[in-house]
């Protein structure tokens, strides 16, 4: 036991932490039904040390979430011509600006995709698994946003 407890130790494994985001205070720009924006904010405020601010001039950044975009493509058919897979594809456009409106992330995007079975007998079951993995998408790319803030630094 003391020898794999000291091979982990000497790895230099060690869990992510809080995010350390380069701003005391962010002001995140969404449509007010945005879940994205809901779940980022709460990343945020529940894994660093960043306030959310209640508007853009109390902020020192500005996150604004210019697009959240859903798609569903068919991927492939069966010999009868029915669908037999789909790529879901989840798409989150964004910037980020200081606090005198200057670009410190240009506009971006986060783009996500799965692929997954269909089947005509399990519909139900197919459209559960659907809104399962646009959330799993969702949550995947609110992870990449708080990386990429956390990468990002502000220029004066």
């Amino acid at each position: 036991m003391l020898t794999a407890a000291l091979l982990l130790s000497a790895c230099g494994f060690h869990l992510r932490g809080p995010a350390d985001l380069p701003f005391d205070t962010l002001y995140v720009q969404a449509p007010p039904t945005s879940l994205f924006a809901t779940q980022l904010k709460r990343a945020v405020s529940a894994g660093s040390q960043t306030r959310i601010a209640d508007s853009a001039k109390s902020a020192a950044a500005t996150l604004q979430i210019l697009n959240e975009v859903r798609e569903k493509q068919i991927l492939s058919l069966s010999t009868g011509g029915r669908v037999s897979e789909f790529r879901l594809l989840y798409r989150v456009s964004y910037r980020l600006l200081d606090s005198k409106n200057i670009d410190q992330i240009p506009p971006s995007q986060i783009e996500l995709q799965r692929d997954f079975a269909y089947n005509d007998q399990q519909v139900l079951a197919k459209e559960a698994e659907e809104a399962l993995l646009y959330r799993d998408m969702q949550t995947d790319a609110v992870h990449q946003l708080v990386r990429r803030l956390q990468a990002a630094k502000l220029k004066s």
